[in-house]
């Protein structure tokens, strides 16, 4: 069993999305209170919060390169915030329902996210980190903020839709990039997970993994093997062959719904995350 090290409970009311920055003693964490709140776990205090989602936060991940944290959530908006000057730097917005998810891409300037729309989105950021971003992730830096400028960021051509993919009867829970290959998988409420192939002009759906019962709530790319992850509300982990889009494992919990997965960069585990705690 792990060890608590430290309780942090400052948020008003249930945290949705948490995040940990991949350089710095940082993490992220986002909620129903509509704010996002940027922590030090070393002094195990909030280095400071930021306002402006207009209703609950889904998910917040820091950039790996660049200083900013990409948030979104029910008010149908995605922000990118640049964390060292504390400023909202782009309002992306499309989606008329509730985004569930977004993440960057693990290298090239592109967001893909998932909403109650029935939709997936990519997005185009590369006029974004032209325009705002110094390569390199620096520690924060109080005159960073100080010197900081206010951005015209509703309307922006910096963040623009590159691709809308459609084929999800019902509400799109998550979807997220492949490591390396110019993929995307995605996860909904009509009980699938669909595999998607972009290239430079388009992008279009390969195929549709079917067995989950209930809505799924998450999927995720296995970093190392050809293989999709996935969890939903039918009390059921699924791995997927990806080649094959057949299912090669189900693991199976009597009464939990399954929530929330993620898995680890270098070695063959993955956590998801259930009604009544957490797996490994």
């Amino acid at each position: 069993m792990g060890t608590l090290l430290e309780r942090f409970d400052e948020h008003d009311g249930p945290v949705r999305g948490i995040a940990f920055h991949p350089s710095q003693p940082l993490f992220v964490s986002a909620g129903d209170d509509y704010k996002i709140k940027v922590w030090n776990y070393k002094t195990r205090r909030c280095q400071f919060t930021l306002t402006g989602h207009l209703d609950y936060v889904r998910t917040v991940y820091f950039h790996h390169e660049y200083p900013w944290i990409l948030s979104c959530s029910d008010d149908q908006t995605i922000r990118i915030w640049n964390w060292q000057s504390r400023n909202c730097i782009a309002i992306l917005t499309g989606h008329n329902h509730y985004v569930m998810s977004a993440q960057f891409h693990p290298k090239e300037d592109l967001i893909v996210s998932a909403s109650l729309d029935q939709t997936v989105r990519v997005w185009d950021i590369s006029g974004l980190r032209k325009k705002n971003a110094a390569p390199g992730t620096v520690a924060y830096d109080e005159s960073a903020h100080r010197a900081s400028q206010q951005a015209d960021i509703f309307g922006s051509t910096d963040a623009i839709v590159k691709y809308v993919l459609e084929g999800h009867d019902r509400s799109v829970n998550w979807a997220t990039f492949h490591p390396t290959l110019p993929l995307i998988v995605s996860a909904g409420d009509d009980r699938q997970v669909k595999l998607w192939r972009m290239n430079e002009t388009k992008a279009w759906e390969v195929d549709t993994c079917r067995g989950h019962t209930n809505n799924v709530s998450c999927t995720i790319f296995h970093q190392r093997q050809e293989l999709i992850i996935s969890v939903a509300e039918d009390k059921c982990i699924r791995v997927w062959d990806m080649s094959k889009r057949t299912a090669v494992q189900t693991f199976r919990r009597e009464h939990d719904r399954f929530w929330a997965l993620t898995a680890h960069p270098e070695l063959n585990l993955f956590a998801a995350g259930h009604d009544n705690g957490l797996i490994v």
